[in-house]
Order: structure tokens, then C-alpha cells, then sequence
């Protein structure tokens, strides 16, 4: 069982850009894939693709930064620095998505969303595992208890009376 172990911690190390690509496709598509099932304007496919190309540039930056930098010629590369462009190119995509309709504006958390999993691809690409996964399943419950809030029109949340100060006249 330890050879196993062995085996598949050397593979995971040697192939850890291409994991860091399949993380970016799965989380990626699950929420292109709840926003499908909502009938949005952007998808399955849309949000695969955007974060695994955010992804692919921040791998291809950080180590085309490692590659191409020259410590004592003092030349020297910012990794980060293709993917402030990513960032450009997300904006240019959410807006895509952004319809007026009359007095009514549609796509804004389709153009949020896909703003997001750019930051997916990006936090992915740079390594960065454990703080996505974590902030995608934060991010995925809090829309959940939103939808919820949308669903019963709960525009405030009052505190029981048990918590409003006593013998204050507009309690009463």
C-alpha cells in the first residue's frame, strides 16, 4: 500500500500542472452547470472555458517567468503580470453578457460569475488549491441561502425582541 502511495505522490507531483488544469475544468463546470440549470445566458461550456484558459495563462506566466528570468543579468520577469491582463479580458466578457431590457438590466451575476471563475482559473494556475475549493463551496453556499432569500422575498431580517433593548419606548 505504501509503494501505491509512493507511486501516486511522485505522479501527482510531476503532473501537478496538468491537476491544476483538471481542478480549474471541474469547478469550472459545476457552476457553469448550476447556472445552466437556471437557464442563463452563460454556461456549462462558457465557464469551463474561462476558467481553464485563466488557468492555462497563469501557469504559462508563472513559469514563463521562472523560464525566462536571468538573476544576474537583473533580468527579471513578473509572473503576475499576464494574468492583471486576465482580469482586462473578464471585464470584456461580463459586459458581453449584460442586456438591457427597458428599465430592466439582465446578466449582471452571469458577468459576476464569469469574473469569478476567472479568479478560479488564476488561483488554480498559481497553485493556489486550497483557498479556491474553499472559497467556491463558501461562495456556492451563500448563493444557495440567497436564493432562498429571493425566492421568499425577504428584503430584511428582523431580530427577535428578545434581543432589542428593554424599556425602549419604540420597541413597545
Amino acid at each position: 500500500m505504501s509503494h501505491f502511495m509512493n507511486g501516486l505522490t511522485d505522479f501527482f507531483w510531476q503532473h501537478e500542472i496538468y491537476f491544476r488544469i483538471v481542478v480549474s475544468a471541474i469547478l469550472g463546470f459545476i457552476i457553469g452547470w448550476d447556472r445552466s440549470s437556471k437557464n442563463k445566458p452563460a454556461g456549462l461550456k462558457t465557464y469551463t472555458y474561462v476558467s481553464v484558459a485563466c488557468t492555462l495563462i497563469t501557469i504559462v506566466s508563472i513559469e514563463g517567468a521562472e523560464m525566462l528570468s536571468q538573476p544576474d543579468s537583473g533580468k527579471m520577469m513578473d509572473p503576475l503580470r499576464l494574468a492583471a491582463q486576465i482580469v482586462s479580458g473578464l471585464g470584456f466578457l461580463g459586459a458581453g453578457v449584460i442586456l438591457k431590457d427597458g428599465l430592466r438590466v439582465k446578466g449582471l451575476t452571469s458577468a459576476a460569475m464569469i469574473f469569478y471563475v476567472g479568479g478560479i482559473g488564476i488561483g488554480i494556475g498559481a497553485g493556489f488549491y486550497s483557498i479556491v475549493i474553499f472559497a467556491t463551496l463558501v461562495t456556492s453556499i451563500m448563493t444557495k441561502i440567497g436564493n432562498i432569500f429571493e425566492e421568499h422575498e425577504i428584503k430584511a431580517v428582523r431580530l427577535p425582541k428578545l434581543l432589542r433593548k428593554k424599556n425602549d419606548p419604540e420597541n413597545d
